[in-house]
């Protein structure tokens, strides 16, 4: 025990920091989730329970992972320490950079405490602390690493949305997610997702301090109100025969606008083919980054760091004419079909035990459809343009077999086009069709020659053996 002992306190010595000062800090979370059954939408879920760390800000609050308390039902934390548990509850939840904010209703619990500080992002090669609860352990752990890469990459947790990122040369395992990662008394990052040892070992990341403020600046005003974004794509100008053809020189500097998605912040004052030439002042090199705070970054780390009512001056070159354009940025980004979704409920329909659903990321991980068409629509909605007809992919996802819709295989997992004639373009649309009284009600699918027909009188007999013989507690929940 000795040994241990002095190692920790060499460790905590060489990070700048006393160990009494990180344990009055660090706070065990134990949190009690109900994932949705999408298979089963109408039924509440299984119940998981699951181990994180978090750590004391200003104002009596924990910050932690969105991941951490995902699909909460009841939340404890106990000091470093202290055994005995407080129930918690969540603030704000930023599913979209896997931050949460916690707090707890005794005020006890904060009693000798510290509030840790926030610095700047890490020099690379630079040696930082980890500490947290790895693999559920109830005790502090510490690890420490090597800043090995600063980049944007996708946060796993969405699956879609990418931010700031900072490698280290240290696991990141489960129970150290939403710890602080340490550097001369800081707080400089947040632990959050590692790799499978099969995949890369030693290797973990960490939330910079950059996402981290901008999530605690968000939610000042009493709510979180995502990241705001261009919704455009950009391509690289290395090519010299591009760059004279589009009238710049042979400077490095610019990108060119692919596409502009309609109903996005830039939507109507960039133009595909645009070339963008700085943001906010700031040169834009031609593989897209920028220099901010002694790095090199991707240029959207301006966009990053906004919110909502702000906006950002573009310097472009348009058909040869340079332009200044100014970009409100009203709306976070508009499409999260393809994320993760956390915290809701699955929408459903159930007629004639004909399971309707809306297609988000969540429903294809449950289901792992083999349907080429939808697969087709599902991945392309955003860049093929597919939501401007179609906000919502509603398809028949399940069928709960019945004498009146024994044919009705073929359909499984087809998009929903009309029925009786209406359009359906979201989940809604199904319930208002089916609730309009008809002898029969003829669904057409997307692509699919023959409609599946339903007669209504059949429907109301096999509605109630349908209900008992499945358990279906409600034929439907929609989104308010």
């Amino acid at each position: 025990m000795l040994r241990v002992s002095l190692f920790l306190f060499c460790v905590f010595l060489a990070a700048g920091l006393h160990a009494a000062e990180v344990a009055e800090s660090l706070v065990r979370i134990e949190a009690t989730s109900q994932e949705p059954n999408y298979k089963a939408p109408w039924s509440p879920g299984d119940v998981s329970s699951g181990v994180g760390a978090g750590f004391i800000v200003q104002g009596d609050r924990i910050l932690t992972n969105a991941h951490v308390v995902s699909n909460v039902r009841f939340l404890t934390v106990n000091k470093e320490g202290d055994p005995k548990p407080y129930a918690a509850k969540v603030l704000y939840v930023a599913h979209d950079c896997d931050l949460a904010m916690l707090s707890v209703d005794k005020a006890e619990f904060f009693n000798g405490t510290t509030a840790l500080e926030l610095g700047d992002i890490p020099a690379i090669e630079s040696t930082v602390s980890v500490y947290g609860y790895p693999i559920g352990g109830k005790r502090l752990s510490v690890t420490r690493g090597i800043v090995s890469r600063i980049d944007f990459q996708t946060y796993s947790h969405s699956g879609m949305d990418s931010h700031l990122t900072i490698q280290i040369d240290a696991a990141i395992n489960p129970g150290n997610s939403g710890g602080p990662v340490m550097q001369k008394g800081k707080v400089v990052g947040v632990a959050f997702q590692g790799y499978s040892g099969d995949v890369a070992q030693n290797v973990g990341y960490m939330i910079p301090t950059p996402v981290v403020k901008r999530f605690l600046k968000d939610v000042e005003d009493g709510r979180y109100d995502r990241y705001v974004d261009l919704a455009l794509t950009d391509q690289n100008l290395f090519n010299p025969a591009a760059r004279k053809a589009l009238g710049l020189t042979d400077d490095d500097v610019g990108v060119q606008v692919g596409t502009v998605y309609g109903g996005g912040p830039s939507d109507g004052i960039i133009k595909s083919g645009d070339v963008l030439l700085s943001i906010d002042g700031l040169r834009i090199a031609s593989d897209g980054t920028i220099d901010i705070d002694g790095g090199s970054v991707p240029f959207n780390e301006v966009v990053e760091r906004k919110f909502r009512g702000d906006s950002v001056e573009l310097d472009i070159l348009r058909d040869g004419a340079s332009l200044q354009v100014q970009v409100p940025l009203s709306e976070p980004w508009p499409f999260s079909l393809q994320s993760s979704a956390y915290d809701v409920k699955p929408q459903f329909v159930v007629f004639g035990g004909l399971v309707f659903q809306p297609v988000d990321q969540n429903l294809m991980d449950e289901y792992k459809p083999s349907n080429l068409r939808l697969e087709y629509l599902f991945d392309f909605f955003v860049e093929d343009g597919i939501y401007r007809e179609r906000p919502e992919l509603v398809v028949l996802s399940n069928i709960l077999p019945d004498s009146v819709n024994a044919y009705a295989k073929d359909f499984l997992f087809s998009v929903v086009d009309e029925i009786n004639g209406q359009k359906i373009c979201r989940i809604s649309d199904v319930a208002a069709a089916f609730a309009k009284t008809a002898d029969y009600y003829v669904i057409k699918m997307v692509g699919t020659g023959r409609p599946l027909v339903l007669e209504r009188k059949a429907v109301e007999e096999a509605r109630s053996r349908i209900l008992e013989r499945y358990g279906v507690t409600s034929e439907y929940y929609l989104k308010k």
